[in-house]
């Protein structure tokens, strides 16, 4: 009779054990390439605004890559030591990320893309937008504005990051259909307003009266370049400038007439990407952000789509008002 009871009783354990480890709060990170800029503080607030995450179902911690591939390679350490079940990974390096992929994999933590790509097959998913069509639609918008002629500049962002190389990659197809258009000069500001505006300030110098045409492959650049132009007392509208992200600065800009940008949802790629990690720790998860609605071609497919891209939205004089309206 005893052996039956406690025969019974470790049934009951074996039982219980899956049903206590399916209602554990889940531990997610999430290690950005930098919080400095606007654009990644968007991203790192909407995934803290993610339903999961407010109703405690998951317990977040997003990481500030400070623009450094091994201080992320280093988070990535501290999250496998520390067991967490799945991490969210914003690469400041295409190529040097792919490591910090690896180790996360070898140690069974499934590991999803957002905003950056990194060059691995290892990712579980990639929640983002294109940057090469983003980089081909900013371009387009500033050759429109210069007739198909003229010299312009190009600001990168950091070098071998992915949203640099696509963007330029971008930037290159539109400039092919203007072969009288001349780049002048390309230099990387690294994603930074104050690195843009001395570049565009030595550039005013360098080349004066020549440039008429300015690509930053980020809005942070492109509103450095204005407050070049603007330092220099040269008339704005003589310049055709256009930028990636629409975050706050850039659209008022866009409404001001002063520039063109492409509003990239730091919201989807955000929470879409939490969505995903949350699936793939949690077999039986259902998507809890709004987003997947928001962008019904963006085909949820159980979290199993290996790349799921939220489309560009151009910013205008139409819908600057609104965009500004959701950011209160």
């Amino acid at each position: 009779m005893k052996k039956l009871v406690l025969a019974l009783i470790a049934s009951v354990a074996i039982l219980s054990v899956p049903a206590m480890a399916q209602d554990k709060k889940l531990k997610i990170g999430a290690t950005t390439y930098g919080l400095n800029a606007e654009f990644m503080q968007i991203w790192s607030a909407a995934l803290k605004q993610h339903p999961a995450v407010k109703s405690g179902e998951v317990e977040l911690t997003v990481f500030d890559g400070r623009y450094d591939a091994l201080v992320q390679q280093e988070q990535f350490n501290t999250m496998i030591t520390q067991k967490f079940d799945a991490i969210i990974f914003v690469p400041m390096d295409v190529e040097a990320g792919a490591a910090a992929v690896q180790a996360a994999h070898d140690a069974g933590i499934p590991v999803v893309g957002s905003n950056a790509r990194v060059n691995s097959d290892l990712l579980t998913s990639y929640v983002g937008s294109n940057d090469v069509e983003a980089g081909e639609l900013e371009a387009k918008a500033v050759l429109d504005k210069m007739g198909c002629k003229g010299n312009l500049v190009i600001l990168e962002g950091p070098i071998g990051q992915s949203g640099q190389i696509q963007r330029l990659e971008g930037n290159e197809r539109a400039l092919k259909a203007c072969p009288d258009v001349k780049v002048l000069e390309k230099q990387t500001a690294n994603w930074s307003r104050a690195e843009a505006q001395t570049l565009m300030e030595n550039w005013l110098t360098s080349h004066p009266g020549q440039i008429s045409g300015v690509i930053g492959q980020n809005d942070e650049m492109a509103l450095g370049a204005i407050e070049a132009i603007k330092a220099a007392n040269l008339k704005l509208s003589d310049f055709a400038i256009a930028g990636v992200d629409g975050v706050t600065d850039a659209i008022n800009s866009v409404k001001r007439g002063e520039m063109a940008s492409i509003l990239q949802d730091a919201n989807a790629q955000a929470q879409g990407a939490l969505d995903v990690a949350i699936k793939a720790a949690k077999k039986d998860y259902k998507p809890e952000s709004a987003i997947w609605t928001q962008y019904p071609d963006m085909k949820w497919a159980d979290g199993a789509e290996k790349d799921y891209l939220v489309p560009w939205t151009p910013v205008t004089t139409e819908n600057a008002d609104k965009l500004l309206e959701s950011r209160k």
